[in-house]
This record gives C-alpha cells, structure tokens and sequence, in this order.
C-alpha cells in the first residue's frame, strides 16, 4: 500500500489536495489523529477491497493529537511501511491574506492575531517540514495549479485519470443533474414508430444500425466527437478529472441508448477512460 501524510500550514491548500487525492481514486482519510494511523491501515489490510493508495490528511487542527505524529510515523518505519510526507507551505502574506478572505480566525490564534496564530503554527511544523519528502509552495498557486502538481508529482504518467461518464436518459424523467454537456436526439427519427423496432431498445444492433444509417446521425456523431475531444485538455487544465455527457432522448430507449453506446465505443478507442449507463432504460 502506499501511504502519504499530507500536513501544513492551515490556509496552504490541504483541503484543495484532500479533494485532488479523492478525485485520483485515492483512500482519504482528513484530520486524522496520527495514533490511530497504524490502526486504520490494520482495518484497510483486512478489508475485502484492496487499497493500493492510502492519504492521511493530518495538521494543527488535531490539537493535542497531532503531537503524536512524529511517534506514529516512527511506528511505521518500525513496521517496515513506507511512506511519504507531502508538506505543503505558503507565505505568512498569502496565508494572512486567505484568512481575511475567507473571514476565518487561525486555528492557534485564540480569538487573536492571525499573525501569532501562523507563526506559533510555523514553530511547531518546523521539524515535520524538515523530514517531508516533498514541499510545495502554495503561495502564487490557485486550485487547478496546485492539483495539475500534485497529479504530476504522484501519479505515473503513463496513467490517464480523465474519465468520461456517458448517459443516455428521456426528458420525460429529467436531465441528469451533474451533467456538464447535454445533447438532446430527438431531432433524428423516432424508432418507437417503426413496429418491428418499437419494442427493443439501443441496445439492440437493430435499432443502432436504423439510426446510424440516417446521415444527420452520423453527421452529429462526427461534429460532437471533434468538439469533446477538443475540449478535454481544457477540463484536465482546470483541474477537471471528470466529464459528464448526457444523451437525451423523448424516453431514453432507443435514439439516446444508441448515441451513449456509439459514443462510449468511439471514445474507448481513442484511449480515453469511460463509463457507460443507461439511467431510465
């Protein structure tokens, strides 16, 4: 398994990094107290599902608790289990100026300065900033940066997380609500009409042979495809891991099945990583 602690200053971006590690498949666990790291990993061993990846967000927050980091990790050397420490730092300016920003007090102010809260926090990081493996600097950063890093610094790059969701849904039900680009296919000719496809369904090479066979189909098909694909680097650039398309039809059995199905095998052999449901067939 491979384990990374990620600690910092509070206002760096743990929380931005939490949701990047998330969003790459990884276990996460935020504001962990360190003692209970060893036996968290013992429940995730014995787990049915194996866990390559697991991402323990531990800082100040913890109060008293977070003094037992150094003996927890201590303990994991001991066990032979390796791991990582991603630290990551911003300037007293940027942190300052994130705080006022968001209108929240530090977490070891005390109803205080801000300004003693960073410091105090600064002091008693400075040995766990010393044995990290890897610091970053999140001061001139904004999210999709910060996430662009993290995925640059912990994943192979052989490995593409981008992945495409497809859904075919009828309007009669309700557009999908996380869909971030719909396409509506009633403007093709309905099966339903035709008596010896009424009955079955996209999923049926049939009734995806009689809307292919239609030009403005394949017209459509061609068009869309060069659209997304030429969107997608801009979505991984803004630090999008996900995007979701919708194929929408008056029921969503016959011309938005057939769409998602056309779409989902066009995309595959393009390399990209789907995934495919039929949400009201």
């Amino acid at each position: 398994m491979e384990i990374t602690v990620v600690t910092g200053m509070s206002g760096a971006g743990k929380s931005c990094a939490f949701n990047c590690f998330e969003d790459l498949g990884y276990y996460c666990i935020d504001n962990l107290p360190p003692s209970l790291i060893g036996s968290v990993l013992d429940l995730l061993g014995q787990g049915k599902r194996e866990v390559a990846h697991a991402v323990f967000v531990i800082d100040i927050r913890g109060g008293a608790f977070f003094d037992d980091l150094k003996n927890s990790l201590h303990a994991l050397t001991d066990a032979g289990m390796p791991y990582r420490i991603l630290f990551l730092d911003a300037s007293d300016d940027a942190l300052l100026r994130r705080f006022n920003e968001t209108r929240r007090s530090h977490p070891l102010s005390g109803g205080g300065s801000n300004v003693d809260g960073i410091a105090l926090e600064r002091k008693r990081l400075l040995d766990i900033k010393r044995a990290a493996d890897i610091v970053i600097d999140t001061s001139h950063m904004k999210t999709a940066a910060l996430s662009d890093e993290i995925k640059k610094l912990f994943l192979p790059q052989t490995e593409n997380v981008f992945t495409i969701n497809i859904t075919s849904f009828g309007y009669k039900f309700g557009i999908p609500a996380e869909a971030d680009m719909v396409f509506d296919m009633r403007f093709i000719s309905n099966p339903f009409y035709v008596p010896s496809l009424k009955e079955l369904s996209g999923n049926s090479k049939r009734v995806r042979d009689y809307v292919m066979k239609i030009p403005v189909s394949r017209a459509f098909r061609d068009s869309a495809l060069r659209l997304i694909e030429e969107l997608i680097p801009y979505f991984s650039t803004e630090g999008k891991y996900k995007l979701n398309l919708a194929f929408g039809c008056t029921g969503g059995r016959h011309r938005s099945v057939t769409m998602a199905i056309v779409f989902n095998e066009a995309l595959t052999e393009r390399g990209y990583r789907t995934a495919l449901i039929h949400r009201d067939l």
